[in-house]
């Protein structure tokens, strides 16, 4: 497989010792990390050309390399948009390229806010994510589940496994995670006893989620893919909009993803946030702090009014604070469980959402899209329906499936 060119464009990450952590990552993924060759003695006319008034001369210098980009002076597979969390302006310029680059590149991009100690762990799912999005665009354009596959999505709260066949769901399992192999057996027994067979009948196996690895070597897994990728594809497969333009929204148990697709492939996308304040965690705690299982958190908010509650969520633990204080203060249940719902929905809103292209229609995933109040929350917020497909909370393990059935038939060609 060849190695695919991924251009960086950042405002000085390599000042932070973050720029070793890129390129080890990129390693690990078979990617090159490129830097777009500009003429020095034009970096200021270039910047002043794209219409933003920016201080600072690295910045500058991003614009420049964006256009060399564009211009096509660089070859370039994808690109790796970088800027310090604490920098305004930076992300102000961050968007802006990434835009730019997405109208005139037509490349694969994604955005991201490094801190001094970002990790290559931290960065590997996202550039492994540009990587397949770059090299299997005809596998991720794969609109149909053929022939008798599975596939496991081993997620930060939950392990989830389907079995389909012949573009039908016929088993699924759900467990909470614990011990990540012992968890995916788990999920995988329910599956294949929902189903009816056994898993020798199987004729491929895809993994993904944060444990995809150790599970895709434990099950000797046909495909091992991260979730950016895989949770796109399965939202538009489920929701049937495969054609055209999409939003997909997965709120999880540690992270946030937010990824902007057309025709099922993905164009940008952002993963992450500041704090599991905006988190599928949060909820649980808000869920068991108010006395109702986490499935009715979303019935509970209909009821009630965010207006009522102030909700910190930047945080997990202010976020908690704030709504153990708005009960002392003789706020409702209902109230607090819709400020939960909303203070969730808007940091995603502000955060993640601001880094992609948001196109309609939005697509809710991930077992958070069955929080009813907190998919009303988003839907106000953008002011549109968000969709929530069936069997949206297994997402991955559909999404994991789909694809694995592509790989078992391009390798019959």
């Amino acid at each position: 497989m060849r190695k695919i060119r991924i251009a960086h464009l950042s405002c000085g990450s390599e000042y932070s010792g973050v720029e070793k952590e890129v390129e080890e990552a990129a390693e690990q993924v078979n990617a090159q990390i490129v830097y777009p060759e500009v003429d020095i003695g034009g970096i200021k006319e270039a910047a002043d050309r794209f219409g933003l008034q920016v201080a600072s001369p690295d910045l500058r210098l991003m614009i420049a390399r964006a256009k060399s980009i564009a211009a096509g002076d660089t070859k370039a597979d994808a690109a790796f948009i970088t800027t310090c969390f604490r920098c305004a302006e930076g992300a102000i310029v961050r968007n802006a390229v990434r835009n730019y680059i997405q109208q005139h590149a037509h490349i694969p991009v994604i955005s991201y806010s490094f801190t001094e100690r970002t990790t290559h762990e931290t960065l590997l799912t996202r550039l492994e994510a540009l990587s397949t999005t770059a090299l299997r665009r005809s596998l991720l354009a794969r609109e149909e589940q053929v022939g008798l596959t599975a596939g496991i999505d081993s997620g930060s709260s939950t392990t989830k496994a389907v079995v389909m066949r012949d573009n039908e769901i016929i088993g699924t399992g759900w467990v909470k995670t614990t011990d990540v192999i012992k968890s995916a057996e788990d999920a995988f027994s329910k599956a294949l006893e929902m189903a009816g067979i056994k898993k020798e009948d199987l004729q491929g196996l895809g993994t993904t989620g944060y444990g995809r690895f150790l599970i895709g070597k434990h099950y000797n897994a046909d495909l091992v893919q991260e979730e950016l990728t895989v949770n796109s594809k399965g939202a538009v497969y489920l929701a049937g909009k495969q054609k055209g333009p999409a939003t997909v929204i997965d709120i999880g148990g540690m992270d946030n993803k937010a990824i902007s697709v057309m025709d099922g492939i993905p164009g940008s996308f952002t993963m992450g946030g500041i704090c599991a304040g905006a988190s599928g965690r949060f909820l649980e705690q808000s869920a068991n702090r108010l006395g109702v299982d986490i499935a009715d958190l979303g019935k509970l908010a209909l009821k009630g009014n965010h207006k009522n509650v102030v909700m910190n969520s930047y945080c997990i633990v202010f976020g908690t604070q704030s709504l153990v204080n708005s009960l002392s203060m003789g706020k409702s249940r209902e109230d607090v469980a819709a400020a939960a719902c909303y203070s969730v929905a808007e940091q995603v809103f502000e955060q993640q959402l601001q880094e992609i292209e948001v196109r309609m229609p939005v697509i809710m995933v991930g077992g958070t899209s069955l929080n009813i109040g907190l998919v009303k929350a988003m839907s106000d917020l953008l002011k549109v329906d968000v969709v929530v497909p069936p069997y949206s909370q297994y997402i991955g393990a559909v999404g994991a499936a789909l694809l694995v059935s592509g790989l078992r038939e391009d390798s019959k060609r």
